[in-house]
């Protein structure tokens, strides 16, 4: 008996939610087939139903990871205009926490594949550019100010700003939790400062 359409759904979401956690862990050149389907729950042959080669797959996982991660930003400048809060303050403040630093999982896609994606085939690294691209441009539209191209400048470099922070403080926390730590805080600090919060 054949699988029904709605399974093979759920069993491709299940390939690349296991795909996403696996290749956020250890990167994704470090991550083979086998363990992939083992992970998911499948054979290699299960696999193939569902796409035509790693490649495929990591294209997948980069297209829900961008798609995640906006719906994520959009909720989060929603809720800081709910509460009457400078959505820009409030990013950075969440951005550069000790809980985001700790959440590769399912913290910022554009941090996390950061590392991998220059070695991604082209769909991946399209989808990777149109998210960070459309991230400027979000971020660029609570900026104040009045002229668009100003405001996408400093989004771009207040963002460049927070991922290398991020990226410097994951990168040296267990080697170094105190200066993790001084990354992150001092990053965060400054950035507020630029904004002037």
């Amino acid at each position: 008996m054949g699988v029904s359409k709605q399974q093979a759904i759920e069993n491709k979401r299940a390939i690349v939610a296991a795909a996403e956690k696996l290749f956020r862990e250890r990167g994704v050149a470090a991550v083979g087939l086998a363990e992939l389907t083992k992970a998911a729950g499948f054979t290699q042959g299960g696999f193939y139903n569902h796409f035509t080669s790693k490649d495929a797959l990591v294209a997948a996982v980069m297209v829900k990871a961008m798609e995640d991660g906006a719906a994520q930003l959009v909720a989060s400048i929603q809720a800081s205009k709910a509460k009457s809060i400078d959505p820009m303050k409030q990013h950075i403040n969440g951005y550069l926490s000790p809980d985001h630093l700790t959440d590769i999982e399912t913290g910022c896609p554009l941090t996390g594949f950061a590392g991998d994606v220059r070695r991604l085939g082209k769909e991946a690294r399209q989808s990777y550019a149109h998210g960070l691209a459309w991230n400027f441009d979000q971020l660029a539209s609570v900026i104040d100010g009045e002229n668009p191209q100003e405001k996408k400048k400093k989004a771009i470099a207040l963002f460049s700003q927070m991922v290398g922070s991020l990226l410097l403080s994951r990168a040296v926390v267990e080697a170094d939790p105190a200066l993790a730590k001084e990354i992150l805080e001092d990053g965060r600090q400054q950035l507020l400062q630029a904004i002037g919060a």
